[in-house]
């Protein structure tokens, strides 16, 4: 073997051996040694005790990938912790027996992995890939549901990988990725504050967060939860960007109001407004697609701009 740091997964159907990305993607490969080594604290598993050791593969689908790392053998569980991504621009799921972080969104990372059965190179920069199979695919692909990993055993190669303290590595690097994403995230709320500021000046705030700007006042009827209506509108970015526009297509959409067929903020600023008013709604993320964006063409934690005209009620 080359120096460096190898996970030796024994299976019910072989042996599985992988070479880890410690230099390229170190919390994360420290976050899965120290598991198997039983050095990094968690809540499945007293200390010094083998995380993965006797676990299930609890997820196989043919042609894509075999999941395991989960103590509950649901698919649900994991260590009591989460930490950030480490997405490296030289890994990628681009060969069969790519070692990837299973996840539930950005953030998100536990114990759970998946080794791929081809490329699955769509996954980029949604999933850490942290190591590749250097022998024993043929086992990836003989995996099925429930198939056991009798023993991850952690082979080091090398003075430099003989040293790798797993355990001290992955709490230094948790705590730095949580404080450089504490920062973006504070340095993107004040930026994004100031974009606001030309669309918030006058406007009203509901205990929610929404933010709206009567623009016209209508003389109709109020909607009801459950109740139909009819709505123009158009969404923007802060930046600008149009992201959809009835109005260009000259025909209002309806909808049920109040029952969850739209966003939190439509669903809350709509029952606000009299038939014939026209409103700016601005929506915060957690009352829009929050951290998951949508369509590629909302951004993960997007504030909402949204022009409205409620044309109908009933």
């Amino acid at each position: 073997m080359e120096n460096g740091i190898y996970a030796k997964i024994s299976t019910s159907k072989g042996e599985i051996t992988i070479k880890l990305e410690h230099e390229k993607t170190p919390m994360t490969v420290a976050n899965f040694v120290g598991l198997a080594e039983g050095t990094v604290d968690n809540t499945a598993k007293d200390a010094g005790v083998a995380y993965y050791d006797g676990m299930t593969f609890h997820r196989v689908i043919a042609d894509f990938m075999i999941q395991g790392g989960d103590p509950t053998g649901t698919g649900a569980g994991g260590p009591g912790y989460q930490f950030e991504d480490e997405i490296h621009p030289d890994l990628s799921h681009n060969r069969p027996g790519t070692l990837s972080m299973a996840n539930a969104g950005p953030a998100t990372n536990g114990s759970q992995f998946f080794i791929t059965h081809g490329a699955t190179d769509w996954l980029d920069g949604k999933h850490t890939v942290f190591g590749y199979v250097m022998e024993g695919q043929n086992v990836v692909e003989a995996i099925e549901q429930d198939d056991v990993m009798k023993k991850v055993e952690i082979v080091r190669v090398g003075a430099e990988a003989t040293s790798w303290n797993a355990g001290e590595l992955f709490s230094t690097s948790r705590g730095k990725a949580e404080l450089a994403a504490k920062e973006a995230a504070d340095a993107q709320a004040k930026a994004e504050s100031e974009a606001l500021k030309p669309f918030t000046d006058g406007a009203q705030k509901t205990e929610s967060g929404l933010m709206y700007i009567m623009e016209e006042e209508g003389q109709g009827p109020k909607p009801n939860v459950g109740e139909q209506v009819k709505v123009h509108y158009e969404l923007k970015l802060l930046n600008g960007t149009v992201v959809d526009s009835s109005f260009q297509r000259g025909e209002p959409i309806a909808i049920t109001i109040g029952v969850g067929q739209v966003i939190p903020g439509w669903d809350e600023g709509i029952l606000l407004l009299n038939e014939g008013s026209k409103a700016t709604l601005v929506v915060p993320s957690d009352l829009g697609y929050g951290p998951a964006g949508a369509g590629g063409v909302i951004p993960p934690n997007a504030t909402l701009l949204f022009k409205v005209e409620l044309v109908k009620v009933g």
